[in-house]
């Protein structure tokens, strides 16, 4: 009989560890392509993929879809216009107050980053918490519980919450300067219950919903915890390490670097190789990326691979992600449509071809057809200049129709 017992347990553990890979693709035709950034590492404004960056670590985006990147290797802020356009918000300077690019950066160790109503950027560095206005003015609040592994996300009333990865509090920093315990004992654990009657084990990334839930991952027990306005705190998801898609708590994250949430109950995820999503009924699955490799790959989400996904946003319908070990902005679209440039077809004449008019550093898929009925793809062109002269090096015999296609 003792053996009997032996067997059955080890063939329940093979069967746990085969679900603990299990990886559920969204059925949503996610895509993925690149907004922004090369893949050389440096420092390069500019438009769309003729920039650079240096290990580009959270994104977020303002009221008006602007990007505002942390670009950690260059100790700058970097803004991205909804075109593409890479410019230097703040950053670069000397001075340790002051505006924009007069301001230095470089003696602080960030963590996280996000904006405001007011478009007011705010971030977690060492004991400080800084603010960065609209109008690029630098300002700095010492606080305590702030580390180089906490999480900053924002309610509906411009409040700061942010996590105390050492002390295992989450903290909130009200529009009134006055900074309290949000829930959280100080002691290691998970218990849930309400405010200061619960424990949290090395809480790192934040977000919060429409409704002012904020979400938490709970890193040293693997856990995304909610936590109402009335300070109640419940285990949604995850179950213990290890990444698997399913619902509830019968899921598993190795680690989640950032976290945001859009106004259906659905909170998007930054694995590190893929990028996640958790529904309002906490059925999670996979949008894009890969459990277990780490590489770099545009297309259907199955396909897409990333390096080191440590930021995410909700801008302009799609989700940018800051992916820093390929030193890029990508952008994940939902059942994107490509857009057939304006004016683009050309009949065939002098020469086979087409100029585009379009946005420097994005992907253009160049069409051909015989009648203006049927298309099939020619070429596929990354636009380093606009107009941009595009000649077919092997046209068909006979008249011949193009057009330019603006991928996702």
């Amino acid at each position: 009989m003792k053996l009997k017992f032996v067997i059955i347990l080890t063939a329940i553990a093979t069967t746990l560890r085969w679900q603990a890979g299990a990886q559920t693709y969204d059925t949503n035709n996610d895509v993925v392509q690149t907004f922004a950034g090369s893949a050389f590492t440096g420092y390069l404004d500019g438009v769309g993929q003729l920039t650079m960056f240096s290990n580009p670590s959270k994104v977020v985006s303002d009221i008006s879809s602007n990007l505002f990147v942390l670009d950690i290797g260059n100790y700058r802020i970097r803004k991205i216009t909804p075109d593409g356009t890479v410019s230097t918000f703040a950053g670069g300077g000397n001075q340790t107050t002051g505006v924009g690019t007069n301001v230095s950066l470089s003696t602080y160790t960030f963590s996280s980053m996000n904006v405001d109503h007011s478009n007011v950027l705010w971030i977690a560095t060492g004991s400080y918490l800084l603010r960065i206005d609209s109008a690029a003015n630098f300002s700095r609040t010492n606080l305590s519980g702030i580390s180089q592994y906490s999480g900053v996300c924002v309610d509906s009333e411009n409040n700061i919450y942010y996590s105390d990865y050492f002390g295992n509090h989450i903290y909130r920093y009200r529009t009134n300067s006055v900074l309290e315990v949000f829930v959280g004992s100080g002691n290691s654990g998970s218990i849930d219950g309400n405010g200061v009657f619960t424990s949290f084990s090395n809480p790192t990334a934040l977000a919060c919903d429409s409704a002012d839930n904020i979400y938490v991952f709970d890193s040293g027990s693997f856990h995304i915890r909610r936590i109402n306005q009335n300070r109640d705190v419940v285990t949604i998801a995850g179950l213990h390490s290890g990444n698997f898609d399913g619902n509830g708590t019968n899921t598993g994250f190795n680690a989640i670097s950032a976290m945001c949430a859009d106004n259906s109950g659905n909170v998007y995820l930054a694995c590190g190789t893929s990028i996640r999503k958790m529904d309002a009924a906490t059925n999670v699955v996979t949008m894009a990326g890969s459990f277990t490799q780490n590489s770099y790959t545009n297309g259907a989400g199955n396909l897409a691979r990333f390096n080191t996904a440590s930021g995410l946003c909700l801008s302009q319908g799609s989700i940018f992600v800051a992916d820093s070990g390929n030193e890029r902005i990508r952008q994940i679209a939902f059942n994107p449509q490509p857009q057939v440039v304006s004016g683009a077809n050309l009949s065939i004449g002098t020469f086979a071809g087409l100029t585009i008019t379009g946005v420097v550093g994005r992907t253009y898929q160049v069409q051909a057809s015989p009648d203006l009925s049927t298309w099939s793809t020619v070429a596929t062109v990354l636009l380093t200049a606009s107009p941009y002269l595009w000649i077919d090096q092997n046209p068909v015999s006979g008249n011949k129709f193009y057009r330019a296609v603006l991928l996702p």
